[in-house]
C-alpha cells in the first residue's frame, strides 16, 4: 500500500512532472463533457512548467484535442489516448494509427452491440474506442464480454480497463510507454519523473516512474504500485500550488543572494 502523502516533500533536484486528468486534476463527472479544471489549478500548472523549463506533460485517456480544450489557454506537451497520440515540447506529433477499414468495421460492430445495452456509450477516439458504462453499471459484464471478443479477434488490439470504462486500443500503447518517450527527450531528459494518477490505466506509468527512481502518486483509494498516495483531487491541487510556490520562492531567494553578492563585490 502507498503511504499517505500528507505534505509535499522538498524537491530540490530537477524533476519532470506528469499528470493524469480525470480523477487527478479534475473530479470524475457523470459525463466526460462536464469535467472542468479550475483556472487557478491551470495557472499553477503553467507556473510549475515555466519553473522547470517546460518539463510538464498531461497524460490521459482523453484525446489531445480534448486535453487542449481543458488546459486552455495554456499549451502543454500531451499524451492522449493513453499515449497512442503524443505531442512533444516542439509540437511534433507522434501518432499510432489503425487501418481505416478496421476502424470503420469496429465502429459499426461496437455501435450495434451497445445499442442493446441502454445507458452505455461508445466513444470513438480515432485509433481507439472507449466503452462507457458509468450510467449503467449493471452492464459491466456485457461490456467486458464485447470488448474481449473484439480484442481476441484482432491481435493488434488490447484492452485497458478503467473506472466504469473499458478501452480497446492498439497493443503496446500505455501511459508508461508515453512517459518513457517523454523522458528520452528535452526538456524531460536527465530529470527525475513525478507522476500523479488515480486509475488502473495509470499503473503502467507508476511502474516506469518507480523504475527510474521517481515519485509515483496514487490519487484516492485502491491497490497500487505507487509509492505515495494523496486522498483526493483537492489534495493534488494543493500539492501543485505548494510546490509551484515553493520553487518560486527558492528561485527568488537564489536571485536575491546573487544580487546581494554582486552588489558587495562592486562596493
Amino acid at each position: 500500500m502507498a503511504d499517505l502523502l500528507t505534505a509535499p516533500p522538498v524537491l530540490p533536484g530537477k524533476y519532470a512532472y506528469f499528470f493524469d486528468l480525470d480523477g487527478t486534476l479534475a473530479g470524475i463527472q457523470p459525463h466526460p463533457d462536464d469535467v472542468v479544471v479550475p483556472d487557478t489549478v491551470l495557472e499553477h500548472l503553467q507556473q510549475l512548467s515555466r519553473l522547470n523549463e517546460g518539463a510538464l506533460a498531461l497524460i490521459s485517456g482523453r484525446s489531445m484535442a480534448e486535453l487542449d480544450v481543458l488546459a486552455s489557454p495554456y499549451h502543454f506537451p500531451l499524451a492522449g489516448v493513453h499515449g497512442a497520440e503524443r505531442r512533444d515540447i516542439h509540437d511534433q506529433l507522434h501518432v499510432v494509427s489503425l487501418p481505416d477499414a478496421l476502424i470503420q468495421t469496429l465502429q459499426r460492430q461496437l455501435a450495434s452491440a451497445l445499442e442493446a445495452l441502454p445507458g452505455t456509450e461508445l466513444e470513438s477516439k480515432g485509433m481507439a474506442f472507449a466503452l462507457h458504462y458509468r450510467q449503467a453499471p449493471h452492464h459491466e459484464a456485457a461490456i467486458f464480454a464485447i470488448a474481449r471478443n473484439v480484442a481476441e479477434a484482432h491481435p493488434q488490439l488490447a484492452l485497458q480497463p478503467g473506472k466504469c470504462v473499458v478501452e480497446i486500443k492498439p497493443e503496446g500503447i500505455n501511459k508508461g510507454a508515453a512517459i518513457a518517450a517523454f523522458m528520452a527527450e528535452t526538456p524531460f531528459k536527465g530529470r527525475t519523473p513525478v507522476f500523479f494518477g488515480d486509475d488502473l490505466t495509470d499503473e503502467a506509468g507508476f511502474a516506469v516512474v518507480n523504475k527510474a527512481g521517481g515519485m509515483s502518486v496514487k490519487v484516492g483509494p485502491g491497490e497500487t504500485i505507487a509509492n505515495w498516495r494523496l486522498e483526493s483531487v483537492a489534495s493534488v491541487w494543493q500539492w501543485i500550488t505548494d510546490v509551484a510556490n515553493q520553487q518560486q520562492q527558492q528561485i527568488a531567494q537564489h536571485n536575491g543572494r546573487n544580487h546581494y553578492g554582486s552588489l558587495s563585490r562592486r562596493l
